[in-house]
């Protein structure tokens, strides 16, 4: 049996310095989701205020918390080092649900957004991980049981089932962006048939969508 995962979570996508008192009024105020990732570059914030909340207010076992391995940890080392520097800012054990947050790796060393050495303004990609050794790096992160669940953010329906083609193993999630101007129908059927769980980000539409809502 699977986990259950709360229904509406906290993106914490936003300004500096603002997100330790956003979660912890969320969660004071019913929230057990929490959504998060390396690149926001917030996650400090979020550990002190889940210092504030656990175990005063919840549990750690009544919280969900998701995070996503950023594009420049996609070989294994430097995965297994952003996971444990992750659960170090955060002050956890472990995480609920951990997911390739792009189907894309950045060469790792120089930081998040690395540029190309000799190609001025272009991020320098790591073209020798695919996104299988990813996926299989992902699959042993979980067995070291500091990752409950393991899953993919942006994925295509190309790319999921090539990772269950390769491995046998499915994403237990997909987090993508999805509303009522992008519903992604077809994505949405095919992870449903191969039990896939969609998580919806910008459900409500996000600033370029509303933008264009405005135009027509």
């Amino acid at each position: 049996m699977g986990a259950t995962i709360p229904e509406i979570g906290l993106g914490t996508y936003t300004d500096q310095n603002k997100v330790e008192s956003a979660v912890e009024i969320a969660v004071r105020n019913g929230y057990r989701h929490l959504d998060l990732a390396m690149v926001y570059q917030n996650q400090h914030e979020v550990g002190r205020a889940l210092k504030k909340v656990i175990p005063s207010v919840v549990t750690r076992e009544q919280l969900f918390v998701t995070l996503k391995l950023w594009n420049c940890s996609h070989q294994q080392g430097p995965a297994k080092a952003e996971l444990d520097e992750t659960l170090k800012q955060l002050g956890l054990t472990y995480l609920d649900l951990y997911l390739v947050h792009w189907p894309v790796a950045f060469e790792p060393g120089n930081g998040l957004k690395p540029l190309h050495p000799t190609k001025e303004g272009e991020t320098h990609l790591d073209l020798k991980t695919s996104l299988v050794d990813t996926w299989r790096t992902m699959i042993k992160l979980k067995e070291s049981g500091k990752v409950k669940s393991i899953g993919v953010s942006n994925f295509t329906i190309e790319h999921i089932q090539g990772l269950i083609d390769a491995t046998g193993v499915a994403p237990a999630v997909n987090q993508i962006e999805a509303h009522p101007l992008l519903p992604q129908d077809d994505l949405v059927a095919y992870c449903k048939q191969v039990g896939v769980h969609i998580t919806a980000y910008s459900p409500l539409g996000n600033n370029r969508a509303c933008s264009a809502w405005r135009m027509l």
